[in-house]
């Protein structure tokens, strides 16, 4: 069985760092699976899935390593092309990827104990996201 759900977000762009653990665990629960993959897709360039021990300091340590990565001040090549002042944010996002994949046994997902999925927005802007998470299993 496939079960899809559309999870909207608002998000401050700037390397805005989401837990959205909590809304990943609750539609495994909620569609009556005991056991599958669990996909959390984000669609566009400017945004990432990944995972995390999700605690103050080390979201802060994360986004102070993807300023050294990929500058926010920086001029891309990018803004050539639409005048426009976020080629960081699709470096970030092509290197942290769109997506993330976790089993789930016994209608839970079989994170560690300190880690978390979290959504990474990289825009310059405050946004409106909508994730899909897809859980596939039985």
């Amino acid at each position: 069985m496939v079960i899809t759900k559309t999870l909207r977000i608002q998000t401050r762009g700037d390397t805005d760092i989401l837990d959205i653990t909590p809304d990943c665990g609750e539609l495994v629960r909620a569609s009556g699976l005991k056991s599958g993959v669990l996909t959390v897709f984000s669609p566009g360039s400017t945004g990432g899935i990944s995972t995390i021990e999700y605690e103050p300091n080390l979201v802060k340590d994360l986004k102070e390593a993807l300023e050294m990565f990929a500058p926010s001040g920086k001029a891309y090549e990018h803004g050539k092309t639409w005048n426009d002042d976020n080629g960081s944010s699709h470096i970030r996002s092509t290197m942290m990827g769109p997506s993330f994949s976790v089993p789930f046994v016994d209608g839970e997902l079989t994170l560690g104990t300190w880690q978390q999925i979290i959504f990474c927005d990289f825009d310059t802007r405050p946004r409106g996201r909508e994730l899909v998470l897809q859980a596939i299993g039985e």
